[in-house]
């Protein structure tokens, strides 16, 4: 069936008003909940296309109740929606079967008006979770602290920085993003507002990290070629270009998306327009001497927005040879530097110096993706 594309998290939208609510409201009368998209998703984050439609996307949404609910009714209400879900909403099919690679897919709409007639079921994608145990399992930590079984309004978690660094950005760029469509229970907004960006001294703490990560790489671009290693050179390069971006998203106190969005996340942001066609002639170019230029025009550009953050004193933006050799570099360790006296807190002295985030250390997905094995890393 032809159907006009809608965004994901319109649609979720549409599928929570139109047919999740109304039958909480009929059979649950007396419900307190909270509902939203957010967490993974190309859709949370507003990338998706029509070639998204081929898995894990579709009329879904989280559906957060308080602990006592939860464990009394959790299961009831899933096989409510399960018997009395339309089988479409607006064209798009409610039920979802499973890709061999375990990703999920809409079934197509006349598989499911036969199955329900059938006397089978909606299979449906509303997570039914608790704000606590949800917010566990995404970030790692306990950012809610409400103790299993106790009443809402408890004791706020309280967030450390090693907490704070334990988590990939694009992880909190996904439960802050999306859309919260209704919350009943009063904890999802304050609890993303929480989470909107680090603190100051832990964005310090990052920025002089990254700076770092660029000064230990500046001097390779032209050290590589000299020694006949052009396809080094244009490696690092490649790392350098990824390092300035991910310094902008900081810069700019953005979150930065998983490596698939990057580049489309970069173009949004205020600098993005002006830096993007600089740091694609880095990468187009075929000579080091050229890579150099772009990269040095960009570095500069870099250095001028630390500057008007006005959060060290002024450092000079301009690029100089590297120790007498012939390379031109920001000698980024000067901009690390004065971002680590800038720190007070000493919770956030007491990290590992020049470590940073989990994600600007660690670069393997499967990693990435399950927190509570990044939080040792800092203890």
């Amino acid at each position: 069936m032809n159907r006009p594309f809608i965004k994901g998290l319109a649609l979720s939208e549409v599928f929570y008003r139109e047919a999740v609510a109304p039958i909480l409201a009929r059979r649950f009368p007396k419900l307190r909940y909270s509902a939203a998209l957010i967490g993974a998703g190309s859709e949370v984050l507003g990338f998706d296309t029509p070639q998204s439609m081929d898995h894990d996307w579709g009329p879904r949404l989280t559906l957060f109740l308080g602990e006592a609910d939860h464990a009394a009714h959790r299961d009831e209400i899933d096989q409510t929606l399960r018997r009395e879900l339309p089988a479409e909403i607006h064209g798009y099919p409610t039920s979802f079967g499973t890709h061999a690679d375990g990703t999920g897919v809409m079934v197509a709409d006349e598989a499911v008006a036969k199955a329900i007639s059938d006397g089978g079921a909606i299979d449906h994608r509303v997570l039914i979770v608790t704000v606590r145990g949800y917010f566990v399992r995404e970030l790692g930590f306990d950012p809610v602290g409400l103790p299993s079984g106790s009443p809402e309004g408890g004791p706020v978690g309280e967030i450390s920085a090693g907490d704070w660094v334990s988590v990939p950005a694009y992880r909190l760029l996904m439960l802050t993003s999306g859309r919260v469509f209704h919350d009943g229970l009063e904890q999802l907004h304050a609890l993303r507002a929480r989470l909107s960006y680090y603190p100051h001294d832990v964005w310090l703490y990052l920025l002089a990290a990254q700076w770092r990560r660029i000064a230990q790489e500046e001097a390779f671009v032209g050290r590589c070629a000299q020694v006949g290693d052009e396809l080094g050179s244009r490696l690092v390069a490649a790392r350098l270009v990824r390092d300035l971006i991910h310094l902008c998203f900081l810069m700019e106190r953005r979150y930065a998306p998983y490596i698939k969005w990057l580049g489309s996340a970069f173009a949004r942001l205020d600098c993005g327009p002006g830096l993007a066609p600089i740091l694609t002639r880095v990468l187009g170019a075929t000579t080091w001497e050229d890579r150099e230029t772009h990269l040095s025009r960009a570095y500069e550009t870099v250095a001028e927005m630390h500057n008007a953050l006005g959060i060290t004193e002024p450092l000079a933006p301009t690029v100089s040879p590297f120790h007498g050799r012939p390379f031109l570099v920001p000698h980024a360790d000067r901009f690390a530097d004065a971002l680590r006296v800038a720190i007070q807190d000493d919770g956030v002295r007491a990290l590992p110096e020049h470590l940073g985030n989990v994600d600007q250390f660690v670069d393997s997905t499967d990693a990435l993706a399950c927190p509570d094995r990044l939080r040792g890393l800092y203890s």
